[in-house]
């Protein structure tokens, strides 16, 4: 195995973050009117890069020991949604600039979109070291393409559901907590079947499922966002 030179390293990252920061700055607009820190949104992106660090070991680990396909996929779906609300609880949770519903999806999504950027820059690094950065986008499966939208997805559930249970008691939140939290996991297992198991067959269904399950969460978010 070759180590990548620092260009190539520095290109992957650039590819990984750029798309994930023009991501962010459109979620941003969703909480325009009492926008958090830009340290505090600095620090749950750089959160959710570093969750992908925690995941890989976990899901390795996974790997050797489940020999269920679909019990893997589930295993690693819910590795991966679980890590994304970990880095967002470590980070947020009790903030005072947690103070409107609308302000946990936005800042689960940004965990996720730090999440996404440092995957699909490891994603990168191959066809880069080996310059041919087309042929890889184009015979990779679809988590180049599709794995960021699959992620703000999923995390976007997550707050939701929490930001419905923003003016209930604490056993509502729990509920709506695990509601969120299997909601994220059954779209992420759906989506990791879809494209491991067709691979380049019914692409057009597999981003029909998950364009509809988009077009949820901004209808979603239309609703916690006028929660009074």
């Amino acid at each position: 195995m070759t180590i990548p030179d620092a260009s190539t390293v520095f290109y992957a990252l650039l590819g990984g973050i750029v798309p994930a920061v023009i991501w962010l700055w459109f979620w941003q607009k969703e909480d325009s009117a009492r926008p958090e820190p830009r340290g505090l949104i600095l620090l749950l992106f750089l959160a959710g890069m570093a969750s992908v660090m925690l995941v890989i070991p976990l899901q390795k680990f996974a790997y050797g020991y489940i020999n269920d396909n679909t019990f893997l996929l589930f295993s690693w779906a819910s590795i991966e949604e679980l890590m994304k609300f970990f880095a967002f609880f470590v980070i947020a949770a009790g903030s005072r600039f947690l103070d409107e519903p609308v302000d946990y999806a936005v800042n689960m999504i940004t965990v996720a979109l730090g999440f996404a950027a440092l995957e699909n820059a490891l994603f990168l690094l191959d066809p880069l070291k080996h310059g041919s950065l087309a042929a890889g986008l184009l015979t990779g499966d679809l988590r180049f393409i599709g794995a960021t939208v699959l992620h703000i997805t999923a995390s976007a559930f997550v707050g939701l559901f929490m930001g419905l249970a923003f003016f209930g008691g604490a056993l509502k939140r729990t509920i709506y907590l695990i509601g969120g939290l299997l909601t994220a996991i059954a779209l992420h297992t759906a989506f990791n079947f879809f494209i491991m198991g067709y691979k380049d067959q019914n692409i057009f269904a597999t981003f029909g499922f998950l364009w509809v399950a988009v077009v949820i969460v901004m209808l979603m978010f239309e609703k916690v966002k006028h929660l009074r």
